[in-house]
């Protein structure tokens, strides 16, 4: 028996799988259900920089395929919300942090929290910023809708105030079902646990398949 020269790691095997799923004659088939097209790709944070060639080498065979390929960058997406809150809104914050901080550390990262996740999570938060520009890319496109892929990445950068569950929950119903893969940070435990950046208690609450 003849072995491959390179053992695939299970990043590769992971983008493999996905694009194979994703070009298909018939539509893409990262799920079950016709009309719930949302799948996460997990992968260890340290390989981040892997993780962006793999997206690269994804997009360039998507194209050549004729698909299109719709990146949205949450860490972007934040800055903005938080440069929407005014030009004072930044130095208040920090200089809060730092004297909740200097009482205890817990209590200036709870302060923190308490000010970003607002911004970032339910109905309103990030979720209606990815769907309004999924949704204003498949209106330019209205006929490439079932091959255009949009990818969801850099959510590492929101750590510790991102829950992907609820974003992908929010997100259902509001992208002209565009198929939608969000790029996850984190550690599989079970079957359909994720545990965020490997450090936060895992996550069950997915009905997207989880590559690999």
């Amino acid at each position: 028996m003849t072995l491959p020269l390179f053992h695939r790691t299970s990043l590769e095997e992971s983008f493999t799988a996905l694009r194979q799923d994703l070009i298909q004659e018939d539509g893409p088939r990262i799920s079950t259900m016709r009309n719930y097209r949302f799948a996460i790709l997990h992968y260890d944070p340290s390989e981040e920089f892997k993780l962006r060639a793999e997206v690269q080498r994804l997009t360039s065979d998507l194209m050549a395929s004729g698909w299109m390929v719709h990146s949205l960058n949450l860490q972007k997406i934040l800055f903005e919300r938080i440069r929407a809150q005014g030009s004072d809104w930044v130095p208040r914050v920090i200089e809060m942090e730092r004297r909740m901080a200097e009482i205890e550390p817990e209590r200036g990262l709870n302060y923190l929290k308490s000010k970003i996740t607002p911004l970032i999570e339910g109905q309103d938060g990030i979720a209606a910023d990815c769907s309004r520009r999924i949704c204003e890319y498949a209106d330019r496109n209205p006929d490439r809708t079932d091959r255009t892929l949009a990818l969801i990445g850099r959510a590492g950068a929101l750590y510790p105030f991102f829950r992907s569950s609820a974003l992908l929950r929010h997100l259902d119903g509001r992208t002209r079902n565009v198929p939608v893969v969000l790029l996850y940070p984190g550690t599989r435990r079970g079957a359909t646990g994720l545990s965020f950046m490997g450090l936060l208690n895992p996550d069950s609450d997915y009905r997207p398949r989880i590559y690999p």
